[in-house]
């Protein structure tokens, strides 16, 4: 128990270490220099420990924007209560642990022997998704056995089939296959993918929005997204002002004289972590893609890494900062509609982080099929569908970590409890 502790929490629980290893035996496998195998590998790790903080400054910078939202909830709305992720994750932590690495192995053997060649690297998503389905399967009544194997079905399931099927719209990004995407976005990319193949116009891309002379500044996507905040900030203060709250209190301001410098310092502060990030992702991909050939050629045949969402932000930057906004403002119409005809019984926020990765991801996706108009129509479905899957997937989850999706969930987490949850529930 002690050697599987290890492996989950030091190696697959750990970004930089396990993408690190991966660079360092694809290097082996290539025979590379003894000075190239440890250039590659530490840079490897700069590069996600680079990336894992922009993360957190944009969440930083974004989760105060939740609470705003939430003045929207209906005051009937029914409290969720559960067991709680972090207990649910001391009393199973083992059986989420166990399924992890089964299905990585079960991943792993498939890449090599059949046509689906992806291999699930995003560290992180390799535990929450084993968490969400053995938390599923507890609701549903299981245990034990039973359970572990579920998981393990689920969670190596998941994680052939979603990179395979997201694979084809991420080369339209790219413009290559030299990865594909594991992360909880794929639902609503293919989602946003598909409409803007139906119903957009690829050749008017988000990035080749004219700008003139005199403000060719908001060209860099520090300086658009850090002002696309500040007007995100300012006009939620008004809105809350106006619905009778107190903005101050929300946003935890001191008084009126620091309105100004909150908006600027929460605006500069999401483009900077913007900023931070791509610079991670840049440094990852120059390197992890590369080393991943000497496990193409030596191990796993065709193999293809599937990635977290944020390399594919540099690829189109204004359509990520499209689809956050207007996926905030369809899922808060969502919510509200939501709240006032009764439809779902549970208090609910917008989801500010699904909004900006997930969502943001689609937006990319969209855009790279039916341009601006793809990203836009996209984003806005998304945002709905988003908020849907949320409030259904809250009952499957419900004695368990419902605390956890309603922050965390309205993407592929949700829709793949509601998918397990229902199937776990037909079992003996």
């Amino acid at each position: 128990m002690a050697v599987l502790d290890f492996i989950i929490n030091e190696i697959f629980g750990s970004a930089p270490i396990f993408l690190s290893l991966i660079a360092f035996f694809g290097l082996i496998l290539q025979k590379k220099k003894f000075n190239e195998v440890l250039a590659g590998t530490l840079k490897t790790t700069v590069g996600v420990v680079i990336l894992q903080k922009g993360v957190d400054i944009i969440i930083g910078s974004i989760l105060p924007l939740m609470g705003a939202f939430g003045i929207f909830n209906a005051p009937s709305g029914e409290p969720i209560q559960s067991m709680g992720a972090s207990a649910f994750m001391v009393e199973y932590g083992s059986a989420i642990g166990i399924a992890m690495v089964s299905a990585f192995a079960i991943n792993l053997l498939v890449a090599r022997f059949t046509k689906w060649k992806s291999v699930f690297l995003t560290g992180h998503m390799l535990y929450w998704f084993p968490f969400i389905f053995v938390a599923a399967g507890v609701d549903a009544g299981l245990s034990g056995v039973t359970l572990i194997l579920v998981a393990t079905v689920f969670t190596a399931l998941y994680m052939i089939v979603s990179p395979n099927l997201i694979r084809p719209f991420v080369k339209q990004v790219t413009g290559d296959d030299s990865f594909t995407l594991g992360h909880p976005t794929i639902g609503l990319s293919l989602i946003s993918g598909y409409l803007g193949k139906w119903f957009g116009d690829k050749s008017k891309s988000t990035e080749d929005i004219p700008f003139p002379k005199s403000l060719s500044f908001l060209k860099e996507i520090s300086i658009t997204s850090s002002i696309v905040i500040v007007l995100v900030y300012a006009v939620m203060m008004i809105v809350v002002t106006v619905s009778g709250q107190n903005a101050f209190e929300i946003f935890n301001i001191a008084g009126p004289t620091k309105v100004f410098n909150y908006l600027l310092i929460q605006g500069i502060t999401f483009g900077a972590g913007l900023t931070v990030m791509l610079v991670g992702v840049r440094m990852m991909i120059a390197e992890i893609v590369p080393a991943f050939t000497g496990i193409q050629e030596r191990l796993i045949p065709d193999a293809i890494p599937a990635l977290d969402c944020p390399l594919l932000f540099p690829y189109a930057p204004n359509a990520l900062i499209i689809g956050f906004v207007v996926s905030m403002i369809t899922s808060t119409i969502a919510i509200v509609l939501f709240a006032i005809t009764g439809f779902f019984p549970y208090v609910l926020a917008p989801l500010t982080i699904t909004c900006f990765f997930e969502i943001g991801t689609a937006s990319i996706i969209g855009n790279a099929t039916g341009g601006r108009r793809g990203a836009i129509i996209g984003s806005a479905v998304a945002g709905v569908v988003m908020v849907l899957l949320l409030g259904f997937s809250i009952p499957f989850l419900r004695t368990t970590v419902a605390d956890w999706i309603v922050i965390f969930g309205g993407n592929d987490f949700s829709l793949w409890a509601i998918i397990q949850g229902s199937i776990a529930q037909l079992i003996p």
